[in-house]
């Protein structure tokens, strides 16, 4: 129907001005909590509403006559002053889903679909609507294939009256929606999020790091059909938290970064097989470590322990006043070389679009 194309041309429309200001709609915070098919009002400029235009009226109407510009129509005259000359900024709302608005910014940063590599499908057991049979409960009742065969019989019994087309269902006419069960792979995702909570990182580093953890996720829940997701949070020691503590977490005293990828190995060894899972590790810092051996220390972990098991690890550094910021220098002389190891700066929010991009711009 032309109504549906012309819906799919408006979606194009709102795609295309969502693109332009995706950087935008990556800082937004009051995103976060959102997932998958839940809508999210977008506010867009730019696309011009549709509008009923009058012709000139040959009679007065409503509206019309004697007045003064500012003078009030009823009530005490206190809403004096003339009318605005300036015209206003139309925006207009749209809703959109987490999904399709992940599925835009794969496509404006150019991101291959991931795929699963060396890990072992985990299969589940769905029912799927797929077949016909001739009993079962009302509610699964096929009307269309009722229909046609009660009419089908009326027809050929010779009881059918064109001019008063009455179709009379009889038991035998009856046929139901039946299911059978399906297998289907679903390819599993494990993500640990870590961050750093000492002294250095503050509410503002915090908040860079809550909107990419946002989007790292709602990218990589476009690419599995399971995620799960842990967090861990660490100053001079390492302890598992929930979401809502990650975030909201008090930031005080040292930093070591090695309890932090400890923790992980100790993780990953008790409740995620290689084979079962794809395994991506990202930790947030303002960069600055206890020493340069524990720095070293951490390099070693990722090395022999970690490296081996994931699809990738990002290591995302935030701008501090306080930091020193040295982390990912060593980070990247040492692992630089290897395949899945990615490390990127992000001093403002303007950065999170750079980021994830670099972050999944190999489809690992």
């Amino acid at each position: 129907m032309r109504i549906d194309k012309d819906h799919q041309r408006f979606r194009q429309i709102v795609k295309g001005k969502i693109r332009q200001d995706l950087r935008k709609f990556l800082t937004r915070g009051e995103l976060i909590g959102k997932e998958g098919k839940q809508l999210i009002s977008i506010p867009i400029r730019g696309i011009e509403l549709p509008q009923f235009r009058y012709g000139e009226n040959a009679d007065a109407g409503v509206g019309q006559g004697e007045g003064e510009p500012g003078q009030t129509v009823d009530g005490d005259g206190l809403g004096i002053g003339p009318g605005g000359t300036e015209p206003g900024q139309h925006i207009l709302e749209v809703d959109i889903t987490l999904d399709e608005l992940a599925d835009i910014l794969g496509e404006e940063l150019q991101l291959p679909r991931i795929e699963p590599k060396g890990r072992r499908n985990i299969t589940a057991v769905k029912e799927r609507y797929s077949s016909i049979r001739q009993s079962g409960p009302e509610s699964l009742r096929h009307f269309k294939r009722t229909f046609r065969r009660a009419l089908r019989r009326m027809i050929m019994s010779g009881i059918y009256d064109p001019r008063d087309p009455k179709i009379i269902f009889e038991r035998r006419d009856k046929l139901y929606r039946s299911w059978k069960p399906v297998r289907k792979p679903d390819s599993n995702a494990l993500i640990v999020y870590m961050m750093d909570v000492s002294g250095s990182m503050g509410h503002e580093q915090k908040e860079l790091v809550r909107l990419e953890a946002f989007w790292i996720d709602a990218w990589l829940r476009r690419n599995y059909d399971g995620i799960e997701s842990r967090y861990i949070v660490h100053d001079v020691q390492a302890f598992e938290v929930d979401r809502e503590t990650f975030f909201h977490i008090r930031e005080d005293g040292g930093t070591k970064i090695s309890s932090a990828f400890r923790f992980a190995k100790e993780l990953l060894d008790k409740h995620y097989p290689t084979d079962d899972w794809n395994i991506y590790l990202f930790h947030f810092s303002d960069g600055d470590n206890s020493s340069e051996a524990d720095s070293r220390e951490c390099c070693r972990i990722l090395k022999e322990d970690l490296l081996p098991r994931v699809n990738e690890f990002g290591y995302c550094q935030v701008a501090s006043a306080y930091g020193s910021g040295a982390f990912i220098n060593t980070l990247r002389e040492q692992l630089g070389h290897m395949e899945n190891v990615v490390a990127t700066r992000v001093n403002t929010k303007d950065d999170i679009y750079d980021s994830i991009r670099e972050f999944f711009k190999k489809g690992r």
